[in-house]
């Protein structure tokens, strides 16, 4: 785990960011005492069916099943005036 303190981490972001990307960490410091980590964002895949319990989703229009159809010019024309 490197250490680098803030001045020097301001001057060397790009190259601290390679090294998070490539799994690493980071330890920021200010005047030699630990501040903070940057660390790998964690990265998970689309969940398939994660929101099948989203209460804002219209159920009323998922079962009908015409709701995957482009929209007609009116319609683009209502939806697009009620910007």
């Amino acid at each position: 785990m490197a250490k680098y303190n803030v001045r020097e981490a301001k001057s060397q972001l790009s190259r601290l960011l390679e090294m998070v990307e490539r799994g690493e960490e980071v330890i920021l410091a200010k005047r030699g005492r630990p501040v903070a980590r940057i660390v790998p964002v964690e990265r998970r895949g689309l969940v398939l069916g994660s929101g099948k319990d989203d209460p804002n989703i219209n159920r009323e229009v998922l079962d009908g099943d015409d709701w995957w159809q482009a929209m007609t010019d009116d319609e683009v024309a209502a939806f697009l005036d009620r910007r």
